[in-house]
């Protein structure tokens, strides 16, 4: 496996939140992680270790929490955004979006940064991979997980990670996505380039190799006319489908997808990228397209869960065992320690960076 891994990270809920004065220390010494993290590996490898789900559990486990923390995810970016805030200039390195209302405002944050001459690439690509992320996500990729979690991170060159998470009500469990841009090089097939996770079901994987030709096939049905595409439809809602298709057909009603459909007719997308942005097109449209690609064509989209893994450190809410405040507060002024000697040329920084690898941290 490549040591370069991005994916997904499936976790159970879990109660309890950060107290105030834990998140107050989470942000300390994920502030001097970030410093001695972009001094000596540099804010691309930075990036590279947040985009592995493996390296960002750990990373939370050190800050606080325990492995089965769905918290760990919002906390944490949490955290590392309020940490980069006002060493921008410092790092070159930035932390957009978060939890709930705030995810929406990444767009925004990400313009803020090219007004302020921060970032030295057009913002509307980052913009556009951020908003395209979330899409696959909860659009392409149907695993029952409803997003609401979204962090962007980039560098001033352009580089960057996305790091969101859904939740699923049903079985009270959330997952992790984790997307590295430079590795990303089509965003509807194999985005995320390798995947762990301890659970694996059924699920539609629009954006698998297996799905080349149901997401060509979708794309050309949605630019027929709707009458036709319609017509076609009505013979598939006459048909028992499988259990595996979770969305079920009554679900989706005729009038309904005749609304979107005049969109696509009217859009002509080009790519099932292109189609997935069209304002309007969600998991349902999707999954009733690829269910008329399969019936119709005989193209079969993939139903593989791309998901596994999990982890066993911990402690904000005392599981394993309590965080120790003292030896928490030890090693923010030993990694600020270690941040002053660097800049002023000692060779012992190397040395104590190197220490952080016991921790899975590098």
């Amino acid at each position: 496996m490549s040591r370069k891994r991005t994916g997904i990270a499936s976790l159970p809920l879990h109660g309890g939140k950060a107290p105030r004065w834990l998140f107050e220390r989470m942000v300390r010494l994920a502030r001097e992680i970030s410093r001695v993290a972009c001094t000596e590996i540099g804010r691309k490898e930075f990036l590279n270790k947040l985009s592995d789900p493996h390296w960002f559990q750990a990373f939370g486990c050190v800050l606080g929490f325990d492995w089965h923390s769905s918290g760990l995810t919002t906390t944490v970016c949490g955290a590392l955004k309020e940490a980069l805030r006002g060493l921008e200039k410092e790092l070159g390195i930035y932390a957009c979006g978060g939890k709930g209302g705030t995810s929406r405002k990444t767009p925004d944050e990400i313009r803020k940064l090219a007004d302020r001459c921060l970032i030295n690439k057009d913002p509307e690509e980052l913009i556009y991979a951020s908003r395209i992320s979330a899409k696959v996500d909860n659009t392409a990729l149907q695993d029952g997980y409803q997003l609401y979690h979204h962090t962007f991170l980039c560098e001033k060159d352009g580089s960057w990670v996305v790091v969101q998470q859904g939740m699923n009500s049903d079985t009270r469990r959330a997952r992790r996505y984790h997307w590295l841009g430079d590795e990303v090089s089509d965003f509807v097939c194999e985005p995320h380039k390798a995947i762990c996770c301890d659970n694996k079901g059924t699920m539609l994987n629009m954006v698998s190799k297996e799905s080349k030709q149901a997401r060509d096939r979708t794309t050309e049905i949605s630019r027929m006319s709707p009458e036709k595409t319609i017509k076609e439809y009505r013979k598939i809602e006459k048909l028992t489908l499988k259990a595996r298709h979770e969305v079920k057909l009554e679900d989706i009603k005729s009038d309904n997808l005749y609304k979107i459909l005049l969109s696509t007719y009217e859009e002509k997308a080009q790519d099932f990228e292109t189609l997935l942005g069209i304002r309007g097109v969600g998991p349902k449209t999707i999954r009733a397209l690829a269910l008329m690609s399969e019936l119709i064509y005989g193209n079969k989209p993939s139903f593989e869960d791309p998901a596994r893994f999990s982890f066993a450190l911990g402690g904000k809410d005392g599981h394993p065992y309590p965080v120790n405040r003292t030896a928490y507060d030890e090693s923010i002024k030993f990694l600020k320690d270690a941040v002053s000697k660097s800049k002023i040329g000692l060779t012992e920084k190397t040395n104590v960076f190197k220490r952080l690898s016991y921790f899975n941290l590098v």
